[in-house]
Protein backbone atom coordinates (compact mmCIF):
# COMPACT_ATOMS: atom_id res chain seq x y z
CA UNK A 1 0.00 0.00 0.00
CA UNK A 2 1.24 3.56 -0.99
CA UNK A 3 1.57 6.53 1.10
CA UNK A 4 -1.49 8.52 -0.76
CA UNK A 5 -3.90 4.76 -0.47
CA UNK A 6 -2.74 4.80 3.52
CA UNK A 7 -3.49 8.85 3.61
CA UNK A 8 -6.84 8.25 2.18
CA UNK A 9 -7.91 5.90 4.89
CA UNK A 10 -7.74 9.57 7.05
CA UNK A 11 -10.58 11.97 6.95
CA UNK A 12 -11.54 15.35 8.20
CA UNK A 13 -15.33 16.42 8.59
CA UNK A 14 -16.62 19.15 10.77
CA UNK A 15 -19.44 16.95 11.64
CA UNK A 16 -17.26 14.51 13.17
CA UNK A 17 -15.34 14.80 16.14
CA UNK A 18 -15.53 18.35 15.45
CA UNK A 19 -13.15 18.55 12.33
CA UNK A 20 -9.92 16.26 13.94
CA UNK A 21 -8.79 13.92 11.35
CA UNK A 22 -9.95 10.47 12.06
CA UNK A 23 -9.80 7.16 10.38
CA UNK A 24 -12.59 7.10 7.84
CA UNK A 25 -15.53 5.05 8.94
CA UNK A 26 -15.01 5.42 12.51
CA UNK A 27 -14.64 8.20 15.30
CA UNK A 28 -11.03 7.18 16.57
CA UNK A 29 -9.09 10.12 16.06
CA UNK A 30 -5.64 10.49 15.18
CA UNK A 31 -4.44 12.21 18.16
CA UNK A 32 -6.18 8.80 20.11
CA UNK A 33 -4.20 6.43 18.10
CA UNK A 34 -1.00 7.96 18.83
CA UNK A 35 -1.97 8.22 22.33
CA UNK A 36 -2.53 5.02 23.00
CA UNK A 37 0.51 3.92 21.01
CA UNK A 38 2.68 6.65 23.33
CA UNK A 39 1.40 5.14 26.09
CA UNK A 40 2.79 1.45 25.38
CA UNK A 41 -0.12 -0.13 23.90
CA UNK A 42 0.92 -2.42 21.29
CA UNK A 43 -0.83 -2.51 17.59
CA UNK A 44 -2.05 -6.21 18.56
CA UNK A 45 -3.91 -4.51 21.57
CA UNK A 46 -5.64 -1.63 19.65
CA UNK A 47 -6.51 -4.22 17.14
CA UNK A 48 -8.26 -6.42 19.69
CA UNK A 49 -9.94 -3.60 21.28
CA UNK A 50 -11.35 -1.84 17.86
CA UNK A 51 -12.32 -4.83 15.64
CA UNK A 52 -13.08 -2.85 12.81
CA UNK A 53 -9.13 -1.22 12.32
CA UNK A 54 -7.02 -2.90 10.47
CA UNK A 55 -3.17 -2.61 10.47
CA UNK A 56 -3.36 -0.40 8.09
CA UNK A 57 -5.23 2.24 9.66
CA UNK A 58 -2.55 2.34 12.40
CA UNK A 59 -0.18 3.13 9.45
CA UNK A 60 -2.40 5.55 8.42
CA UNK A 61 -2.12 7.31 11.92
CA UNK A 62 1.46 7.43 12.12
CA UNK A 63 2.18 8.96 8.37
CA UNK A 64 -0.78 11.69 8.82
CA UNK A 65 1.10 12.58 11.86
CA UNK A 66 4.38 12.42 10.07
CA UNK A 67 3.74 14.61 7.24
CA UNK A 68 1.28 16.91 9.34
CA UNK A 69 4.83 17.76 11.44
CA UNK A 70 6.91 17.67 8.29
CA UNK A 71 4.36 20.92 6.68
CA UNK A 72 5.12 22.71 9.79
CA UNK A 73 6.97 25.02 11.36
CA UNK A 74 8.78 25.48 14.76
CA UNK A 75 10.04 28.13 16.89
CA UNK A 76 12.48 27.84 20.13
CA UNK A 77 10.81 29.01 22.96
CA UNK A 78 13.40 31.14 24.51
CA UNK A 79 13.14 32.91 27.88
CA UNK A 80 13.11 36.52 28.32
Amino acid sequence: MDDQQLLERITLDPEVMTGKPVIKGTRLTVEYVLNVLAHGATEEEILEEYSSLTREDIRACLLFSARSLSESSFMPLTAA
